[in-house]
């Protein structure tokens, strides 16, 4: 996902231009931290406490210069018309977060008018259209059959969420000003390993399948995330 991301800000800002990004439920701040790390202005909204604290204990230990270009703040993605005027940035990640929120629309056209004319909106969504492929490979046949009738799922922490299919996203970012540009597959070959697993010796050979999965058609299409890009008209 990161080299998608990566992706598309080379397809769309010119290169070395310092870039404003907001990262909504940012988590320990993996992303945000990487594109501070690459020169960029990044605020981080989260609402959990404890990924709060994570996220500031990993920056203190950084350089003050990068220190300095990330700032975290406590909040989600309802949030962001109290903080920050529209516009305010060129970049807007969302990645992990729609499946916790019953009603996603209200949020996604927050994150819209957060972004610059020609900013990019980076979603990362469970893949609505393929949610009988963990059970199905698991071989529970009964879980499976039952995925295609539905958009909820329980995840592997055993919480009750909810997944998006890509035709009602597409529609969504088109009603709100922020049309989609592209899209890829997350997790595609890799979504049954066991969390924790050891990394394999050919990680990067297992980076290339899944990136070259992800951008490729039917296999993006089954894959367990979709990470959809919009552009602000």
């Amino acid at each position: 996902m990161a080299r998608q991301l990566d992706e598309q800000i080379a397809g769309r800002f010119p290169v070395g231009r310092r870039l404003r990004v907001l990262d909504v439920g940012m988590g320990r701040g993996t992303q945000a931290l990487r594109l501070a790390r690459a020169g960029h202005e990044v605020t981080g909204l989260e609402r959990d406490p404890e990924m709060i604290d994570a996220a500031r204990r990993t920056l203190a230990g950084e350089p003050e210069g990068i220190r300095e270009r990330m700032r975290i703040m406590e909040g989600d993605g309802r949030d962001t018309g109290v903080h920050f005027r529209p516009g305010s940035f060129d970049v807007v990640l969302c990645h992990g977060v729609l499946m916790y929120v019953a009603e996603p629309d209200p949020v996604l056209a927050g994150l819209a008018r957060m972004l610059a004319q020609g900013g990019l909106l980076s979603l990362v969504v469970r893949n609505g259209d393929a949610l009988a492929m963990r059970p199905g490979l698991y071989g529970d046949w009964a879980g499976a059959l039952a995925a295609f009738e539905t958009t909820a799922y329980r995840n592997r922490s055993g919480s009750d969420v909810r997944a998006d299919r890509r035709a009602a996203l597409t529609a969504t970012l088109a009603g709100i000003g922020a049309p989609l540009h592209t899209w890829y597959g997350v997790g595609i070959f890799t979504d049954t390993a066991p969390d924790g697993a050891a990394l394999p010796a050919d990680m990067e050979t297992l980076l290339a399948v899944e990136e070259r999965a992800g951008r490729t058609d039917p296999y993006r299409g089954i894959a367990a995330l979709l990470h959809l890009c919009g552009v602000r008209g």
